[in-house]
């Protein structure tokens, strides 16, 4: 929840967890929220330092002794921005609102503090901070000669290309990246990052995975990577051997990634969205340049990107077409993600955890307006559900949908999120993709080895099948909110939009549903 609000508003948010055993239940959730740059501060009691009663708070109970481990702060400290103990409550609000400074300065991210019951229970005498004094760090702006040679670049380039990631956390970042490919016929835009929408697919200039990006990857002469930290797996597509690259981000030696490196010809530490502004002022200050860009080159390249998008556009509707079985057809990717962008309100944001199925469901969902697209910051599955009411809590005119495999679903701690979204008055609507398991081992072995014997065995051999008998997912939801989440499953692809279009319904009526779709 914390990072789904936290995702959407840009406002850091708390979480408090149970000394070590609390800290080790965050696992996942901090790496998604280190990889995926979302201000989060943690704050985790430690036992009792005193066992006798020499100060207030001692240790009291046979736990104590059990949960007084060498390092507590080692436990998350390598996915942490900062760490530090609180050992006294005299300094508290400054050791705190430091804490808050490292999670807020750009790379964004999770810090952690502890502290013992006796600090806890130390009487201070009230004291006062300048609250203004502790405001996090300001990124800087691109050099002057930076700016000119990126643009020259970028113009005089045949095949211009940016790939951007994070741009999207900023909101507004989105309109000036989108000024910037309006401003540059040609110019193409690829969104690598996914975390959040950074670039909308309704722009002529955007391309994704299906719609050629790897193609368009490998014909670029110049490349500007804005804010990204996977821009491309050389192993599958890379950037020609000639290619011009220039690399602009809060952090573009990747601090907490031990490999990484790009072939870039500089690297700037920056903010983005302020970078974007600079590039946009010295061109449209330039008349010359003005002039240059409306040129019939130029023309012609922004009427080929229109045609391109058209064609893509066409190609992706083709894909997601009632199957030729008609209503009775088992249901695929392709057809479920688009009559989901049909069917449920147009500003709807999602929260989406679909893995193998990702791009498959974006081609379709198409998202285009800034912070209505949201995945998970890393790896740590489970995420997508919590991260809905997170959302939900922070905008609550919002309709919110989770499109998460059914892998993740029963990662996702189902329980405690039913029960919050029906006790507390949080309503959101959950499509569980149901594929039968973890279908992400088996993908990633055939990259390695096609030929494998994990492509040779069934998915209950390998253990990441759920057999015949996986769980309900729609009963566990519905008991966790003792009958106050509305549930149905879809088998056939005359039972999506019908039960979709119910589903928007009862969520708006202020109820949470879960949708359990089988898939092909």
């Amino acid at each position: 929840m914390a990072d789904g609000f936290a995702r959407l508003t840009n406002k850091p948010q708390a979480v408090i967890v149970h000394v070590d055993v609390g800290t080790q239940a965050l696992g996942p959730a901090v790496h998604n929220a280190s990889c995926g740059r979302v201000p989060v501060l943690i704050f985790a009691g430690l036992s009792p330092y005193t066992l006798e009663g020499e100060l207030h708070g001692s240790r009291t109970e046979f736990i104590h002794w059990l949960q007084d481990v060498p390092d507590q702060k080692a436990i998350v400290s390598q996915y942490c921005r900062y760490t530090a103990e609180i050992k006294t409550g005299k300094n508290i609000k400054q050791l705190v609102n430091r804490a808050l400074q490292f999670a807020t300065s750009d790379p964004k991210g999770p810090v952690y503090l502890t502290g013992a019951r006796e600090v806890m229970e130390e009487e201070i005498e009230p004291y006062q901070i300048v609250q203004e004094h502790w405001s996090p760090v300001i990124t800087g702006n691109l050099p002057q000669s930076a700016v000119e040679e990126i643009v020259t670049a970028l113009i005089e380039a045949d095949s211009p290309m940016i790939i951007t990631g994070f741009t999207g956390r900023r909101q507004e970042s989105v309109a000036k990246l989108m000024k910037l490919a309006d401003t540059i016929p040609g110019l193409r835009v690829y969104d690598a990052g996914t975390t959040e929408m950074s670039f909308p697919f309704n722009h002529r200039a955007s391309v994704n995975p299906a719609w050629g990006a790897g193609m368009w990857l490998q014909s670029a002469d110049v490349i500007v990577v804005l804010d990204c930290d996977v821009p491309w797996i050389p192993t599958q597509r890379k950037p020609r051997a000639d290619a011009r690259i220039y690399h602009i981000d809060v952090d573009p030696l990747k601090a907490q990634i031990s490999l990484f490196y790009i072939a870039a010809t500089a690297r700037y530490r920056g903010n983005s969205g302020a970078a974007l502004v600079q590039l946009m002022d010295f061109i449209t200050s330039n008349q010359e340049m003005m002039m240059e860009l409306a040129e019939p080159i130029y023309v012609q390249r922004w009427t080929a990107l229109g045609a391109i998008h058209a064609a893509n556009l066409e190609g992706s509707a083709a894909k997601a077409v009632l199957p030729a079985e008609g209503f009775n057809s088992p249901i695929n990717m392709a057809y479920l993600s688009a009559r989901i962008r049909d069917n449920l309100p147009k500003d709807t944001i999602y929260a989406t955890e679909a893995v193998t199925n990702h791009v498959r469901m974006m081609e379709q969902l198409q998202p285009s307006i800034p912070g209505t697209s949201f995945t998970k910051g890393a790896g740590g599955l489970g995420w997508s559900c919590g991260a809905a009411l997170g959302i939900k809590l922070a905008k609550p005119e919002a309709f919110v949908c989770s499109i998460t495999g059914d892998g993740s679903f029963i990662f996702s701690h189902p329980t405690a999120v039913y029960w919050i979204s029906a006790h507390y008055g949080l309503p959101t609507l959950t499509i569980v993709l149901n594929n039968g398991g973890w279908v992400a081992p088996r993908v990633s072995a055939k990259i390695v080895n096609p030929d494998g014997l994990a492509q040779k065995v069934t998915a209950e051999e390998l253990g990441i099948g759920f057999g015949e008998l996986p769980p309900d997912y729609g009963a566990v939801a519905e008991a966790a909110g003792r009958g106050r989440i509305w549930k149905a499953r879809i088998e056939k692809a005359g039972e999506v939009v019908d039960t979709l279009k119910q589903a928007v319904e009862v969520v708006k009526d202020g109820r949470g549903a879960v949708i359990d779709v089988l898939l092909a």
